[in-house]
């Protein structure tokens, strides 16, 4: 929602898809991701449903919370029928690519960090895949879930990408895409550095190290 009434107008629902449209559509082009049409729009789809807190967060008797990942997965394994388990272990990798892409910050202060959001999410969206194919909903999802999981800490960086706008705002933002990119390996956060001059001996140096 715009700020001033004088200067700008509501956002619509529709004008926030398009404006995570247009905004992750320009970080995967700058990132050099080329990503299918329906993961992209998966990604839309799944920032515009987490902006409203009722859905990111669950309703318990102390107020929302927002469930361990490793919970989520323990509940998931206890699930009888696939339909039920697949749902489950659908939000815990959506919840770990929000957090981890828009939320990072907040895990600086946790015990788990974004290397484990990553894992987690990315091992998730990897069992969807697996535990979809050749069904009817496999048909739709399977080549999304196979994308989001091997790819994911480069869909992290989009994600960041759009909560920080099109350039890092500080010195701050440009370490958080080095500490990605320490972490991950990830090419299009090593790309995103060169095209922000730290490349040459400082990423060969920490390249050799891992």
């Amino acid at each position: 929602m715009a700020g001033h009434p004088h200067s700008e107008r509501l956002i619509t629902g529709t004008d926030l898809r398009e404006y995570f449209q247009h905004s992750i559509d320009d970080a995967l082009t700058t990132q050099g991701v080329d990503a299918a049409v329906e993961t992209v729009y998966y990604i839309v789809n799944l920032l515009t449903v987490y902006q409203r807190a009722d859905r990111l967060y669950e309703q318990t008797p102390d107020g929302l919370e927002l469930k361990p990942l490793a919970v989520m997965y323990a509940e998931a394994l206890e699930l009888p029928h696939p339909e039920q388990r697949n749902r489950v272990v659908q939000r815990l990798g959506d919840i770990a690519l929000f957090i981890a892409g828009v939320f990072s910050e907040s895990l600086q202060r946790r015990l788990v960090d974004v290397d484990y959001y990553i894992a987690m999410g990315s091992n998730a969206y990897g069992y969807l895949s697996d535990s979809m194919r050749g069904t009817t909903r496999g048909e739709v999802f399977c080549e999304i879930f196979t994308e989001l999981s091997r790819n994911f800490s480069e869909f992290v960086l989009a994600l960041a990408h759009v909560r920080d706008g099109a350039e890092p705002r500080s010195n701050a933002d440009i370490l958080k895409i080095y500490d990605l990119w320490l972490r991950t390996g990830s090419r299009s956060a090593e790309r995103r550095l060169r095209q922000l001059g730290i490349g040459g001996h400082a990423l060969v140096t920490e390249a050799v190290r891992h």
